[in-house]
């Protein structure tokens, strides 16, 4: 737990049923000979959840506003599991220790981040992970699995550290496969709650908003 984050999942069963997800920043302007220009102002998608969308009762909500006062509104970050994108791999699948390319070994290089790419070629975006499950993570080297005594992985920053004497040897194609979650907050300070209109259907929006490593 750092100063401005808590090691902390959103309870999982409430993240089921959630909306949400990547949201990217871009400017567009219409020419005056009706093309358009388009710049990206974010570099990297950000996402956005909605949890009051799985609430399903009273006792949920108030499993959610339990939650919403430790972490003293939006002052503290803590993990939420996306109910579609949480894994190495693709919904369906199981993970791998070759799911991902981490980088290629270059004889000294210890520490490689995890990542998940989106796409191929050169369309494709690349995410830093930064909050892998933990004891999620499995590595290979060149297609073969590695020992786990061999390397360490802090949850916190989705660091793979190999130990000394087994650092990736030159051109060693260095990959893993992963749980993660996304680090969030909430998106507000504050949450409405009309328990008339709550029975009627009506659930209180709780935004959560990811932050980024």
């Amino acid at each position: 737990m750092t100063a401005s984050f808590h090691e902390v999942r959103f309870p999982l069963r409430l993240s089921l049923t959630v909306t949400g997800g990547p949201v990217r920043r871009t400017d567009i302007v219409n020419l005056s000979n009706g093309r358009e220009s388009r710049n990206q102002r974010w570099q990297n998608s950000r996402r956005s959840y909605d949890a009051g969308s799985g609430i399903r009762s009273v006792a949920d909500l108030y499993e959610v506003l339990e939650f919403f006062e430790a972490r003293a509104g939006e002052m503290y970050g803590f993990r939420f599991r996306d109910p579609v994108d949480w894994k190495s791999c693709a919904p369906g699948h199981a993970v791998a220790a070759t799911d991902q390319a981490l980088g290629a070994g270059d004889g000294t290089t210890a520490a490689f981040q995890l990542i998940k790419a989106y796409g191929d070629g050169e369309g494709a975006w690349l995410r830093t992970i930064a909050k892998p499950v933990a004891g999620s993570v499995s590595v290979a080297l060149d297609g073969v699995t590695a020992d786990p005594a061999a390397y360490g992985v802090d949850p916190a920053t989705g660091l793979v550290v190999f130990s000394a004497g087994h650092v990736p040897a030159e051109g060693v194609a260095v990959t893993a496969g992963f749980e993660f979650d996304v680090p969030v907050r909430f998106a507000t300070d504050r949450i409405d709650v009309n328990l008339q209109a709550f029975n009627a259907g009506r659930i209180p929006t709780i935004p959560l908003m990811e932050i980024l490593p």
